[in-house]
């Protein structure tokens, strides 16, 4: 694409496929009609819909229109956000990891402050990517206790869930802290995301404290919003004024 408008026609698009607003088989609407909606040439559409027919999410057929083409194409994972831990140690087990750094450093004010540890403490810092099926979904840049991190090895990182091996290092992981926004990819995230630099993405941040307190573990997670989504059920009490995360049935 060679100018921001096809751009930003390009990212309309390709969210309202993701989203659902186009069906998979659903026609798009002509280039005409999104020109006019856009305020644009046709020729800076069709530049759009070539790139989203390079991506492989649509279908373009002489003479019968444009059509979204999600045959084949991985479906979001959908994350539980009140049972998220939980969620993180089942999809370690359904999903690959590519360890893409592994090493000691001494902790950032921020990242100190986060686990309550001393200034200049040393911490491990490791970045995985984490794929389904072949198709990567988020980058994963962890730090824990240098003391916690020195009790299993790279290799281990590389091949078992985290929460797995802090359990096994004898800290009872208790309770957590997180929160989601939102952030653009930089070049070496979009590059093991296999998504265009700048692109946006789902960005979660959670501490891990164990029984006593102490901080065990901090994550800072981008996830492709195409290929992750967070859902929570809500039920409401029995006031009618507060909604609370519903109670699973567990069978």
């Amino acid at each position: 694409m060679e100018s921001s408008k096809a751009r930003q026609i390009y990212l309309v698009l390709r969210d309202r496929i993701a989203g659902g607003h186009y069906a998979d088989k659903a026609a798009l609407p002509v280039e005409q009609d999104l020109a006019a909606e856009h305020g644009v040439s046709r020729a800076t559409v069709r530049r759009a819909l070539a790139a989203l027919e390079e991506e492989g999410l649509i279908t373009r057929r002489q003479g019968a229109g444009t059509f979204v083409s999600l045959d084949g194409k991985p479906r979001p994972i959908a994350a539980d956000f009140s049972d998220a831990l939980a969620h993180l140690t089942a999809m370690g087990r359904t999903t690959t990891v590519q360890l893409l750094a592994f090493g000691y450093e001494e902790a950032s004010p921020a990242i100190a402050d986060a686990l309550g540890l001393q200034r200049n403490a040393m911490v491990q810092r490791s970045v995985r990517v984490r794929a389904l099926d072949g198709a990567p979904f988020s980058h994963l840049t962890t730090f824990v206790p240098e003391a916690i991190g020195r009790t299993y090895a790279e290799a281990d990182l590389a091949s078992k869930p985290l929460l797995s091996l802090l359990d096994r290092s004898g800290h009872v992981l208790a309770r957590a802290t997180q929160s989601v926004g939102a952030q653009l990819a930089t070049p070496d995230v979009a590059a093991a995301l296999d998504i265009e630099t700048g692109s946006a993405l789902i960005a979660l941040t959670r501490t891990v404290f164990d029984q006593d307190g102490r901080g065990i573990e901090h994550l800072a997670a981008l996830y492709r919003p195409d290929r992750y989504v967070f859902r929570m059920d809500l039920q409401r009490d029995r006031s009618g004024a507060r909604w609370s995360p519903a109670l699973r049935n567990e069978t």
